[in-house]
This record gives C-alpha cells, sequence and structure tokens, in this order.
C-alpha cells in the first residue's frame, strides 16, 4: 500500500527540520512569555527578536516590520481589519469574493460593518 500525500497545506504546513531543532528549547525547558520581564520571558524576547531581525535581512525589510501571529485568522484579520482601519481616512476599497476562507469573509463583514 501506498503512503497517503498530504495535500491539504493550506490548512498546515510541516514544519522544516531547522525551524524545529531551533523551538525544540522553547517547547520545553527554555518556555517563557517575551513579553514578561523574568529571566524566562527576557530569554524568549531574545530569541524572538533574533528571529524577527533575521526574517527581516532574508527579506529586505526592517524588523520593526514584521509581525508575528499565531495562526491565519489572526493574520487575516491583522491584514484586512488593520489596513481598512490605517487607511479608512482615505476611503479605501476591499473587494473579495464568496469563495474567500471564512476567516477571511469575517474580516471583509467587519470592515463592511465599520463603514
Amino acid at each position: 500500500m501506498r503512503e497517503p500525500i498530504y495535500l491539504d497545506h493550506s490548512a498546515t504546513t510541516p514544519v522544516r527540520s531547522e525551524v524545529l531543532e531551533a523551538m525544540l528549547p522553547f517547547f520545553g525547558p527554555r518556555f517563557g512569555n517575551p513579553s514578561s520581564t523574568h529571566r524566562w520571558g527576557r530569554e524568549a524576547r531574545v530569541a524572538l527578536d533574533e528571529a524577527r531581525e533575521r526574517l527581516a535581512r532574508s527579506l529586505g525589510a526592517s524588523a520593526d516590520e514584521i509581525c508575528f501571529t499565531s495562526g491565519g485568522t489572526e493574520a487575516d484579520n491583522l491584514a484586512v481589519i488593520g489596513a481598512w482601519r490605517a487607511l479608512r481616512n482615505t476611503r479605501p476599497v476591499v473587494v473579495s469574493t464568496p469563495i474567500e476562507h471564512k476567516a477571511v469573509l469575517a474580516a471583509v463583514h467587519e470592515v463592511e460593518e465599520e463603514g
């Protein structure tokens, strides 16, 4: 029997081995809230800032332009609602289609309610 092939990478994607290796310490003994001021939080903040700097360099961006989110819905909200709120005084138009993911549609509906 053949191994199945996973094709729904829009929903979840396997983590590259380099990413897993870098993250493993933070899933165990080095866990900490990077917004906390205690030792574990400061250590997590350093790692997070280093990751942000590294990603920014690889994208040709500045570190303050990089925003990590916890998942797709949060990213959709940030992109659609955040852009709308930042630009609403310029009267932007948000265009979507009925076949968008429900998280995008929910963000578009929120923007519609806001004006």
